[in-house]
């Protein structure tokens, strides 16, 4: 018998109810896991014959006939290598989170995941039902316990694998992306294997689901508590480990990839989930508006270096409020790029509107709804050059105007993805010079001039907005930390900013409601993991 369990991780990207595509992945990595790296067993990730998250897909009654016979197709055509993937089960009318283990066309072990997550962006107890009992299994004279997700962030589940016989663990996954989650990960990882004494293989789901983003980043740490395979994050592959037999323990492997920094990894989450996104949605091309601002400006990089120059098309739309400068830098960037650009003037769209509402809107001053109108006319232009060409339309708005409803609904507002939605101004500006720093795209203009919609004369943020260095720390404490306004004013805030804040915010949930899906980067975004009432009194006498 060999003296090494060599184990190979698949690192992929897989795609949410395409369960025969999925299936085709998983055959042709564990051919390639066998042939190729002569591994004893190949790790897939969390739920990877249907992939995660499944929603209300999972309520469809055709769901486990195309699984189960995804999963006859699989034990036909792979032998001579071990298979863990993840996969939903029913039991009698009781379905689960499972990970099964296949070798030489027969399911030799059944794990149900114990820990099932029901916050901020799971919602797993809607769907399964809990499993209870540790999962130990003999594979070629290593006892493998086999654990999901969830249960490595607790005790309980990998103690009741130790207190099986466990010499290794393997927990499969689908952790989505947030900022700093790789410290997390190891920190957790570090705590479980102190508490037994017992190696993990973790094993990390890849790709932009819908707002989530997968990182992969596969980890795998030895009884020491060191890691001796780290995947690179946001790259797919497949990533070879060994277990010595007899020294009861992982192996250095040559996969160690340094951690990304963090405006890396965020520009990288965004990079991917936009792909994945379009891609996956079955677009290959998107347009935006190009306005000259800093926004658009990071979205336009962001949708090139995504899906390449040649399928991103720009168009500027200007108003007699629109800067001179604005133009040349927005002619300016989309030549750097190399991307599609036109500019198309809405002057006489706003004239002939505005002419049309005159009799209703006589003897009332021009107020906001005259910029409203500039913005919706953009939008409506928008759209249309997507209906006519198939391309996607990438909204251009930052998580600091969603919060506080600085956004124009049916305006700039409209389109199908937000890629910068989970993102703060200031972390905008972080991210374009950091863009910059790879090579130069964005005009240094766009980054050092004062923020401005442009949609009244010498218009500027700040006229209706309190400066960014103050609004986004409140925001970040009212929002992502849940603290109440006298706990932030305690932090050194005006307690009528704060209180303005708040309310703007709370105020502006209906627009959320209507505003596209986007990339989640924090661990408090817009959607699923934030859910409030439109209608509420909670602010009313604060």
């Amino acid at each position: 018998m060999k003296d090494t369990l060599d184990l190979a991780l698949a690192q992929l990207n897989f795609l949410v109810g395409d369960i025969e595509g999925n299936a085709q992945q998983i055959i042709a990595s564990a051919k390639h896991a066998r042939d190729q790296l002569q591994a004893d067993i190949v790790v897939f990730s969390e739920l990877s014959l249907t992939g995660y998250p499944l929603e209300d897909l999972l309520l469809r009654p055709g769901i486990m006939l195309r699984v189960s016979q995804a999963l006859e197709r699989i034990k036909k055509e792979i032998e001579g290598i071990y298979i863990l993937l993840g996969t939903p089960t029913k039991e009698g009318e009781k379905l689960f989170n499972t990970a099964l283990l296949i070798f030489n066309s027969e399911i030799i072990t059944v794990y149900h995941k114990q820990r099932l997550p029901n916050y901020d962006v799971f919602d797993e107890k809607r769907y399964f039902q809990q499993g209870n009992d540790a999962c130990v299994t003999n594979i070629m004279g290593v006892k493998v316990g086999i654990t999901i997700c969830e249960d490595i962030w607790f005790p309980g589940p990998m103690q009741k694998s130790a207190d099986a016989g466990a010499d290794l663990v393997v927990n499969i996954n689908a952790s989505p992306y947030c900022v700093d989650k790789t410290l997390d990960r190891i920190q957790i990882l570090k705590m479980r294997v102190t508490e037994q004494h017992i190696p993990i293989v973790y094993v990390n789901q890849l790709g932009g689901q819908d707002e989530l983003v997968f990182d992969g980043e596969s980890l795998c740490m030895n009884k020491q508590g060191e890691l001796c395979l780290q995947a690179p994050a946001f790259e797919h592959g497949i990533y070879a480990v060994k277990y010595s037999k007899k020294q009861s323990d992982l192996i250095q492997s040559d996969c160690l990839h340094s951690p990304l920094s963090k405006l890396a990894s965020i520009y990288q989450a965004i990079l991917l989930g936009v792909k994945d996104y379009v891609l996956k949605n079955q677009f290959d091309s998107v347009v935006l508006g190009l306005s000259g601002g800093i926004d658009s400006a990071l979205i336009l990089a962001i949708a090139a270096d995504a899906l390449g120059a040649e399928n991103v098309h720009a168009i500027m739309m200007p108003f007699h409020y629109t800067s001179n400068i604005s133009i040349e830098d927005a002619r300016q960037q989309a030549k750097i790029l190399g991307v599609k650009f036109d500019e198309v003037p809405i002057e006489a769209a706003f004239n002939s509107i505005t002419d049309s509402l005159a009799p209703i809107f006589s003897g009332l001053a021009q107020d906001v709804t005259e910029e409203n109108i500039q913005s919706r006319i953009r939008g409506l232009f928008l759209m249309a050059v997507s209906n006519k060409t198939g391309e996607m339309l990438l909204t251009t708005g930052n998580k600091s105007e969603m919060s506080v409803g600085y956004a124009t609904l049916y305006g700039d507002m409209a389109g199908g993805f937000a890629p910068i939605k989970d993102v703060s101004k200031t972390l905008v500006y972080e991210l374009a010079r950091y863009r910059n720093e790879l090579s130069h795209v964005i005009p240094e203009r766009v980054i050092t001039r004062a923020p401005s919609a442009e949609l009244a004369p010498d218009q500027v943020d700040e006229d209706s907005l309190p400066a960014y260095d103050i609004l986004d720390p409140i925001l970040e404490k009212f929002i992502e930390q849940d603290l109440m306004i006298d706990q932030i004013v305690a932090d050194g805030f005006d307690k009528k900013v704060v209180q303005r804040v708040a309310n703007m915010v709370l105020r502006n949930e209906y627009k959320r409601r209507q505003a596209p899906p986007g990339v989640k980067i924090t661990r408090r975004a817009f959607g699923k993991d934030r859910r409030y009432p439109i209608t509420s009194g909670f602010l009313k006498n604060d």
